[in-house]
């Protein structure tokens, strides 16, 4: 996967800030106005077009002008390359724990092989 295209560094960026996760996650549930989220969260309208521009730039906003109205959306596709990536660590062969030790008796396994085969040459 190449990291750089799919704008992840961006993505992460972005959600690394508590104001910008809420306005995705009130974003998520419906579209809305700058003003409405402004109230909503609490924020002067100058702070809350700084926060939805880092958010469009990234792709997980757009914004449709009507009139003297911004109003908003979730962009859902750029979520959804954000959880393709973060899925493919899922794993599905156990635990983290149960996967650790899975690791760590290979290694253990290698080693002593690796004794074995040192022991028979010598």
């Amino acid at each position: 996967m190449d990291y750089k295209e799919t704008g992840l560094d961006a993505v992460f960026s972005a959600l690394a800030n508590a104001h910008r996760r809420e306005i995705v996650d009130l974003l998520s549930l419906q579209p809305a106005s700058i003003r409405q989220l402004a109230e909503r969260i609490g924020m002067s309208l100058t702070a809350m077009t700084r926060h939805v521009s880092v958010l469009e730039e990234c792709g997980l906003v757009v914004r449709k002008k009507s009139g003297r109205t911004n109003f908003l959306a979730f962009d859902r596709q750029t979520m959804r390359r954000f959880q393709a990536w973060a899925l493919q660590y899922d794993t599905s062969w156990g635990t983290d724990e149960e996967t650790l030790e899975n690791y760590v008796a290979g290694i253990r396994a290698a080693e002593s092989e690796q004794r074995a085969t040192k022991a028979s040459n010598e």
